[in-house]
């Protein structure tokens, strides 16, 4: 495994974008609409992004979040080959599943996190490309 992308919640993503990509040489690689959000990946380097999240509908979760905790990092992404196998990993070491089955995410990868009172307060992500 190793770290796929860093989630930031923002009410601005193209101001957040436009800093990111002066500050970290970080730009633009993908966006799209999904689940009430708008999506911009920010490339770090080679297969290591930004991903940020601003909600554009009423009542996402990530809305809520935004609304409750402000804007900063919702998450960290952990790129796996095998997201059915990490899930195992996960369920055996008594870690609670938000996502029992992975489902698709952006770039229609497949994700599933994992619950954060069990990771030590980090909401934490699998993903498969």
């Amino acid at each position: 495994m190793h770290v796929d992308h860093i989630g930031v919640v923002t009410d601005d993503a193209d101001a957040l974008a436009e800093l990111y990509g002066t500050l970290f040489d970080a730009p633009a690689v993908h966006e799209e609409l999904l689940d009430g959000l708008r999506v911009v990946f920010l490339e770090l380097g080679e297969n290591s992004y930004f991903e940020l999240l601003e909600p554009v509908e009423a009542d996402t979760d990530v809305g809520a979040y935004l609304d409750r905790e402000g804007p900063g990092i919702h998450h960290v992404a952990l790129a796996t080959e095998d997201i059915e196998a990490a899930l195992a990993t996960a369920r055996e070491a008594g870690v609670a599943l938000i996502d029992d089955e992975p489902r698709e995410g952006a770039w229609g990868h497949e994700i599933a996190f994992l619950h954060p009172r069990d990771t030590g307060g980090a909401l934490v992500e699998f993903v498969q490309h």
